[in-house]
């Protein structure tokens, strides 16, 4: 065999590897994210949105290296699946761990004040707050009661109501002017 049929040939092995490797890694992380749930995926917060990215890069290299196995891939997805799946069922049981694993809404905007403060803290312009009332449809500052900054990174608006109390606000951080 010359060296240009052993180039054509080992590629043409490695493009069957990826193929093949590809095909079953993708159809293992359908079904455990199948079984675990549909939080698994849901972007709720920084924890989640972290899950899900090594999620991605771990399947990633269980088809474009040849030395994972597509069985150590597999469980390397079990384990970050099973993580996630347990630091969740704890979070909703124990508060402890539920603060050490997602961040508490922020409020940045009450009462027709910017909580500067605040902005500065969460790294939020003016603008950006400008631009999630437009989004929400609000013509101005005075109709919206509250801006709340929430675990996965949205913005909320929440609009002036009736007189009564905003509940909605009671677990989120933040001085009330």
């Amino acid at each position: 065999m010359t060296w240009i049929e052993d180039v054509v040939i080992g590629n043409l092995l490695d493009y069957a590897r990826l193929i093949i490797v590809g095909i079953f890694a993708y159809l293992a992380l359908v079904i455990i994210l199948r079984v675990s749930g549909k939080r698994t995926l849901a972007a709720m917060n920084a924890f989640d949105f972290i899950v899900t990215v090594a999620l991605g890069s771990t399947l990633a290299s269980v088809i474009t290296s040849t030395t994972v196995s597509l069985l150590e891939g597999i469980f390397a997805l079990l384990i970050l699946v099973g993580l996630q799946y347990v630091v969740t069922w704890f979070s909703v049981r124990i508060n402890l761990v539920e603060r050490m694993a997602k961040s508490e809404p922020r409020l940045l905007y009450y009462d027709g004040t910017l909580l500067r403060d605040a902005m500065k803290d969460e790294r939020i312009t003016e603008a950006e707050i400008e631009q999630a009332l437009r989004a929400q449809g609000a013509g101005s500052r005075e109709s919206v009661h509250a801006v709340v900054l929430e675990t996965n990174g949205n913005l909320s608006v929440i609009s002036q109501g009736g007189d009564g109390e905003v509940t909605s606000l009671s677990n989120v951080k933040g001085p009330r002017p």
